[in-house]
């Protein structure tokens, strides 16, 4: 039988082509899709929220961003099951700072370039951040054949535990049944820095990198970065097309191909 109502979920609480809007000390519980969402805003403060859904409940993320900018997200509890943070589109200038995140599929970039669209994010600053049961860490995923950028963006203090895929860079996400064909174009992931990242995977593959074949991934840093598979042991780190630098102790070690001096 066809489902009664074929429209997506309702948002929680959704505000559009907004200037200087300010959410704060609220708690948003098992929201029917995501939970705070904002398109095209600019100068927007989310802070101390509570957003809770049970970890099977699909597409309910915590924050949304899409075309907007200026936005400040800090001190909130988010547990939901979907990104506890995720932004899409044309975002800049964003701080997403003292988040305690998890479950669910932890803080994301993307993703960017779906249906050969042109996404740009950058100068986004993700700091002092808990992730516990997350099925990613910090994520940057776009689609083949998409254009534009990722750039500028740092990812500082963040503690993971029992983090699947605590650093995964994805340019070749696909979230359809069938398979993605290869593509040319690809969304560019330029100036991306990982900083005091550490805590446990729960995968043996706690950084996985993997970037186009005709846009790889440039001026990549990975600094101070300790990662160790839950339980004990070792992890691993997979790169492909992706250069940049590495600095203090890395583990796992660094397999990023050394970039221009």
């Amino acid at each position: 039988p066809r489902p009664c109502n074929t429209r997506p979920p309702p948002r929680a609480l959704h505000f559009e082509e907004c200037r200087g809007v300010s959410v704060q000390g609220v708690t948003l519980q098992n929201g029917p899709q995501f939970h705070l969402s904002f398109t095209r805003c600019v100068d927007v403060k989310a802070s101390f929220l509570r957003l809770v859904a049970p970890a099977d409940s699909p597409n309910t993320d915590g924050i949304h961003l899409n075309d907007s900018s200026r936005v400040q997200i800090t001190d909130n509890l988010i547990s939901t099951g979907d990104d506890c943070v995720s932004m899409v589109g044309n975002c800049s200038d964003v701080r997403v700072r003292d988040i305690s995140c998890g479950p669910g599929h932890g803080i994301s970039i993307g993703s960017l370039g779906k249906n050969r669209t042109t996404d740009r994010v950058e100068n986004v600053r993700v700091d002092t951040c808990l992730l516990t049961n997350t099925t990613n860490g910090v994520r940057i995923k776009s689609w083949q054949g998409g254009m534009g950028s990722a750039r500028d963006l740092r990812f500082e203090s963040i503690v993971m535990k029992n983090v699947s895929n605590p650093i995964i860079i994805d340019q070749y996400y696909c979230d359809q049944p069938t398979p993605c064909a290869n593509q040319t174009e690809a969304v560019e992931v330029r100036k991306v820095e990982f900083v005091d990242v550490r805590g446990t995977s729960a995968t043996a593959r706690a950084i996985k990198i993997a970037c186009s074949d005709t846009a790889p991934c440039t001026e990549l840093e990975l600094r101070n970065v300790n990662l160790t598979v839950v339980g004990g042991g070792a992890a691993t780190a997979s790169c492909y097309r992706a250069s940049g630098k590495a600095a203090g102790v890395v583990a796992p070690a660094s397999c990023l191909a050394k970039g221009d001096p």
